[in-house]
């Protein structure tokens, strides 16, 4: 299924929350919707998922209004899992049942996603009696059980403990693939958005500041606005890749005064601040780290440092 986006706006107490000129998110593929909180993420799902309307423009699904083609053709696993009483088949046969599917279809389809999202020993769990981890693996069971065209994901891993976290984003790009659903998921985290989609969108103020192969995007981000998200060290008209950043060099990319040395466990960080901003610099082994209140140089490998317009675009 292909979603586009013409012309949006989207308002919530007389403010624009979401302006979305043009976008349109690839059949069968995975594209993670990427921003701080407050950027219009979940607002840009929801719209997709026909479940609210936008102030101005049209989001179609296959060419049709997301408000018709929404509560037919996709299936929307919302942040916080919310079931009824009763146990994790029950909750997961409901859910079918309104989709129209029959008795032999529910009792299949169960099975699979049970087996794919691995619950099947929580089945006949009470669903009001599930760990974190465990109602986030039937929230997105029950979602991939209806087979829709269509799967949006509002922040699929939130709220998690680590271990729980890490067994589910290893175990989520194998489940969304079986699906082979189109799937538009929002996380705020860099790191999730990589290793969960092939495509990104980047969305800071309620608008599109990067759009692209997910690898691309963030080896060459196409903003400094959009560089400082993604976590590169902003010098000016430079970014730096995260981590490329290291004491000394011929050519430094910055000088500045140490405040504080960090032991980050695999290794010491000298943290201080150039062109305004706090930046943390990688001591190398066996160096002796700076003390606070030293002046130091950071330098990068070239192909780690973008350059940037006065208009804040990068320079090709």
């Amino acid at each position: 299924m292909e979603v586009c986006f013409w012309g949006v706006e989207a308002r919530k107490q007389g403010r624009t929350v979401l302006a979305v000129p043009e976008l349109a998110l690839g059949q069968q593929a995975t594209t993670a919707v990427l921003g701080p909180n407050g950027a219009g993420k979940t607002t840009l799902l929801r719209l997709a998922a026909g479940l609210e309307r936008p102030a101005r423009g049209k989001v179609l699904l296959d060419g049709e209004p997301a408000e018709r083609a929404g509560p037919r053709r996709a299936a929307f696993a919302f942040q916080r899992a919310v079931f009824l009483r009763g146990t994790v088949r029950e909750n997961l046969d409901l859910a079918l049942r309104l989709r129209g599917v029959g008795p032999d279809g529910r009792r299949q389809r169960i099975a699979r996603v049970a087996e794919l999202c691995g619950v099947g020993h929580l089945l006949e769990r009470d669903a009001l009696q599930l760990s974190g981890g465990e109602a986030q693996r039937v929230n997105l069971a029950r979602a991939l059980a209806l087979e829709a065209d269509l799967v949006l994901l509002d922040e699929p891993l939130s709220g998690l403990d680590g271990p729980s976290r890490e067994s589910l984003l290893a175990d989520l790009p194998a489940m969304l693939a079986a699906s082979r659903a189109t799937v538009v998921l929002v996380t705020h985290d860099r790191d999730e958005a990589l290793l969960l989609a092939q495509e990104l969108v980047l969305l800071l103020a309620g608008r599109v500041e990067a759009q692209g192969p997910a690898g691309q995007v963030f080896r060459r981000p196409p903003t400094l606005a959009a560089a400082a998200f993604f976590g590169y060290t902003v010098l000016g008209s430079l970014a730096v890749r995260p981590g490329a950043l290291a004491l000394g060099g011929e050519q430094p990319a910055a000088r500045f005064v140490v405040e504080r040395v960090v032991d980050l466990g695999t290794q010491l960080a000298a943290e201080g601040r150039a062109e305004g901003r706090i930046i943390r610099v990688a001591v190398p082994p066996g160096a002796n780290p700076p003390a606070p209140g030293d002046e130091a140089a950071a330098s990068a490998p070239p192909d780690a440092v973008l350059r940037y317009g006065d208009d804040g675009r990068l320079a090709e």
